[in-house]
């Protein structure tokens, strides 16, 4: 058996990125997370750099900002992950050039998880984002890196305990009264748990099957609409809500008039729940493959699942 890659995580402190570490570490890669030593010092990440130090995971000194320090990390590994955050997505260009001088990456995974950027309706703010994300797939291109593209989605602990309510930036639980449903509310997204999609993408490392191309994470149990998550949280709270719908202009009027960052929220349902850029295409095999048809073995948390901890 081939020795199992060796994997840098740039941004691995961040929200979707300690579940990539831990899901990289746990699956035996040699984990590299690149740290600049305040954060290794900062008392707020002292229980994350703990729990990664179990796990035994290598913190490499370096900086996004440093090109020789980032040239050096790539050196010693043989994949890249970034999951940098969102205001620093144009930046990833430095991690291209890095990974160019440094000429032995077999995997780049730039910072995604979301939508596909290639196959999105976008409107400002978020059309700034998407472009951001699809500039850098063409710069990656361009440097004939190999890569993997993720499309994850939704991730659920970040939308479904407001069940993906577009309004509300923060919410302990979902609705129990009233719910806003945008458009007809027909169109559907899909909502995958942080950890699994940590441990698809840590599978696709190695694979074959992935290289060059984009990783989608479709579970068709994970699949709904507006209409179909407002009629299970229903049935599982046993109470029907006073439901409001959002038109089509009246959403791309309070986008106009929301602050930062309900603007960008809004933005996003808008591509999703409007446009339905999450599921309105299918997966062909020139562009892409589906992370639940590659690896069946993986029990994932479904959403019915995930709002039983709310009743």
């Amino acid at each position: 058996m081939a020795a199992k890659s060796k994997i840098l995580i740039i941004g691995g402190t961040g929200y979707i990125g300690k579940f990539i570490v831990e899901a990289s570490a746990m699956a035996g890669h040699p984990t590299h997370v690149l740290v600049r030593g305040s954060t290794l010092s900062d008392p707020a990440k002292s229980e994350l750099i703990n729990h990664f130090n179990t796990l035994g995971v290598i913190f490499v000194s370096g900086d996004l900002f440093v090109h020789e320090s980032l040239v050096k990390a790539i050196k010693q590994v043989d994949v890249v992950i970034s999951t940098i955050g969102h205001s620093l997505l144009p930046d990833q260009d430095r991690i291209i050039s890095a990974i160019k001088e440094a000429g032995n990456v077999k995997r780049f995974f730039p910072s995604e998880y979301g939508n596909d950027v290639d196959r999105v309706h976008g409107i400002e703010p978020a059309r700034t984002a998407f472009n951001a994300k699809a500039g850098i797939r063409r710069a990656v291109e361009a440097a004939q890196i190999p890569y993997t593209y993720v499309s994850s989605n939704f991730c659920s602990g970040w939308f479904l305990p407001s069940l993906a309510q577009p309004y509300l930036l923060e919410a302990a639980a979902p609705p129990k009264d009233k719910v806003v449903i945008l458009g007809d509310g027909n169109f559907k997204a899909i909502f995958n748990v942080e950890r699994d999609i940590a441990t698809y993408i840590i599978k696709a490392v190695d694979d074959p099957r992935t290289l060059n191309k984009i990783l989608y994470v479709r579970p068709l149990q994970n699949t709904y609409s507006y209409v179909d998550l407002v009629a299970l949280w229903e049935q599982k709270y046993g109470k029907i809500l006073d439901k409001s719908y959002v038109s089509e202009q009246q959403l791309l009027n309070d986008i106009q008039e929301a602050p930062v960052p309900l603007n960008l929220r809004l933005s996003i349902f808008y591509s999703v729940f409007v446009k339905g850029d999450q599921t309105n295409f299918d997966i062909e095999s020139s562009f892409g493959v589906e992370a639940t048809k590659l690896y069946p073995d993986v029990e994932y948390t479904t959403v019915d699942e995930f709002l039983n901890q709310f009743v």
